[in-house]
């Protein structure tokens, strides 16, 4: 099949292959896709492949102002409501694009090197938190479902997350749903005191219940730490401020929550605000060798 013959959905891209590759397709990540409400294909940096995206958030409400955050709120949004049967006769199409290969002969998708040809996720990443979605539980199924039916049992279902509404009990049943269907966290942490936390992410919902929330997950199963890092107004985040972060992360660790990767990136895309920018490599490096003297290990992703 043409498909198979062109990418791998199984094996991973050597990482210092992926690192070399600066394609624009990785600044890329529209939640808009041809004539989809919900469903769209991205080449993520961090997926190192091809990430299906569900949107459950098309109305652009979320409990978080990120000033890095690459979603436009000055433009309405088009559709407001999920209509689930919809979300799964996109997701079934999308699927079926993907393992064809027809995916990857369209436009801007056919400038994917082979390497990062391969189906690594369907991640439900949108406008807003996914989380805060009331039928987070049936669409956690509806991906599972389709994943079974063509086949693709060993592509992971990934929940972005902010953390803060992991506690709820609808949302804990389907984290335990996924469990048994090849999920994975990744949950936001960006911040290790309150003060730099809330310039970042411009919230009410305080710290502890994010630290919280992962700490619970984390017990339960292994999840993947997701830090973004950045300049504010031309300054790097303090070196106190790392220290605490670092600190945060330990002290999950010696309370039980199993942190199978900590991300360590940056922007590479327009932010909500315009006095956020990138941090080099080498800085981004630095952060990440401070995670891993904390005994985790940590990836670095570039702007």
């Amino acid at each position: 099949m043409d498909g198979v013959g062109a990418f791998s959905m199984r094996a991973d891209p050597p990482y210092t292959l992926l690192m070399a590759v600066r394609i624009p397709l990785f600044t890329q990540h529209s939640r808009s896709w041809r004539d989809n409400r919900y469903v769209y294909p991205v080449i993520s940096r961090r997926s190192r492949g091809l990430s299906i995206g569900i949107n459950l958030n098309p109305d652009k409400v979320c409990n978080f102002d990120c000033i890095y955050c690459c979603v436009d709120r000055t433009v309405p949004p088009a559709v407001r409501e999920v209509d689930m049967a919809v979300l799964s006769a996109e997701l079934d199409h999308m699927l079926e694009l993907a393992t064809s290969g027809e995916l990857f002969r369209q436009a801007p998708l056919d400038q994917t090197p082979p390497e990062l040809r391969r189906i690594n996720d369907v991640a439900f990443s949108g406008d807003g938190e996914p989380t805060a979605f009331a039928g987070f539980e049936v669409a956690c199924r509806i991906a599972a479902d389709m994943l079974a039916k063509h086949a693709l049992l060993d592509v992971k279902i990934v929940v972005i997350t902010n953390a803060t509404l992991l506690h709820r009990a609808a949302v804990r049943r389907a984290l335990a749903f996924l469990d048994e269907h090849n999920g994975e966290i990744w949950a936001k942490l960006e911040a290790g005191t309150e003060a730099y936390y809330r310039l970042v992410e411009r919230t009410t919902i305080p710290l502890k219940r994010v630290l919280e929330n992962i700490a619970a997950t984390g017990r339960e199963r292994p999840i993947v730490i997701q830090s973004l890092f950045m300049r504010v107004r031309g300054e790097a985040p303090p070196p106190d401020e790392i220290a605490a972060y670092v600190q945060r992360l330990a002290e999950l660790v010696a309370g039980g929550c199993r942190i199978r990767l900590v991300q360590v990136y940056t922007v590479a895309r327009r932010t909500a605000e315009s006095y956020v920018t990138p941090l080099e490599a080498a800085e981004l490096e630095e952060i990440a060798q401070m995670v891993r003297a904390a005994g985790l290990e940590a990836r670095t992703y570039g702007g």
